[in-house]
């Protein structure tokens, strides 16, 4: 029996490693901004800074004042503390008005934003996901919806709700609101960046139907984005002035700024009521400001959802 020897193969070296590179310093863009482009846009930073904030400073000193004192005393300067005085004198005034109208304001900003985000994540969700004829036509028609003024649609709505029976009544400003152009197409820029349609397919597979995966898949993956859209709605129906005014005409059903802008009217001849006015508008800010600081962490991940798409 030969024993045969297989031949031993000398293995060839392995290759050296690669020399790495020398690192360059990595320069952020921020440096290569130029000194006086940073002074440039820090300046104009303050400047609008103090074109929004200069306001609210004269409404809180203003609102510590007594009638006398709103007018016989600088803008920006403390005179004798009567905000609590005023605060009361606020509360009694018929009846304590205004925060009747300070409920209905948040009766119309809640209860619309919400119906509003919800109208408008179904109609952006139904236009990523779903291919139709004439889809691009529709996308097209609600984008240049948004180049139609408000006030120019507020008169025929008014005469549409008069028709319907809907005016002068909660619902005849709540419906008006659920047509938002501007949310419909964040939504739909947000379906298409955070819902895949493999995921949706997969849940066809599984036997879900339509609107159990739009409940179940589209609103959870898009919840965080639709903290923006329920920002922008609840800021509109906050500060909407047009169509409560030509919509409501019993002072029990009006929001905070039909009512104060009416108080602002009337203290031509009523002289009380020129620092309660101001009161009341200081108090108006104040729910904004607590919106903004509760959806800060989610409004700031909402505005960039779209901006990305896998």
């Amino acid at each position: 029996m030969v024993n045969s020897v297989l031949p031993v193969t000398q293995s060839k070296p392995l290759p050296p490693l690669r020399t790495p590179l020398p690192q360059k310093n990595v320069v952020n863009a921020a440096e290569h901004v130029s000194r006086p482009w940073k002074i440039l846009v820090t300046v104009v930073m303050l400047i609008a800074a103090a074109y929004f904030l200069i306001p609210i400073l004269w409404l809180v000193i203003a609102s510590t004042k007594s009638t006398g004192d709103l007018f016989s005393t600088p803008g920006f300067v403390f005179a004798d503390f009567n905000l609590f005085n005023n605060l009361a004198a606020l509360s009694s005034y018929e009846n304590g008005i205004f925060w009747r109208w300070g409920l209905n304001s948040i009766i119309y900003s809640v209860i619309g934003s919400a119906l509003t985000t919800l109208v408008c994540a179904a109609t952006g969700y139904a236009l990523a996901i779903y291919s139709f004829r004439g889809h691009g036509t529709l996308v097209g028609i609600i984008l240049g919806s948004l180049l139609i003024p408000g006030t120019v649609l507020a008169q025929p709505t008014y005469v549409l709700l008069v028709n319907l029976g809907l005016n002068n009544s909660y619902w005849g400003i709540l419906l008006p609101a659920l047509v938002y152009p501007f949310g419909v197409l964040l939504c739909y820029i947000f379906a298409q960046s955070t819902v895949p349609i493999e995921l949706v397919e997969a849940a066809r597979l599984d036997g879900a139907n339509e609107f159990r995966i739009f409940v179940s898949v589209g609103l959870r993956l898009m919840s965080s984005s639709l903290v923006t859209v329920l920002l922008f709605a609840f800021l509109g129906s906050w500060n909407s002035y047009l169509l409560p005014l030509l919509v409501l005409t019993d002072s029990q059903l009006m929001p905070l700024t039909v009512g104060l802008t009416g108080w602002s009217q009337s203290s031509i001849t009523i002289p009380g009521l020129q620092i309660l006015t101001v009161v009341g508008s200081l108090v108006s800010v104040i729910p904004i400001a607590i919106v903004f600081v509760a959806l800060q962490r989610f409004w700031k991940t909402g505005l960039t959802a779209g901006g990305i798409r896998g």
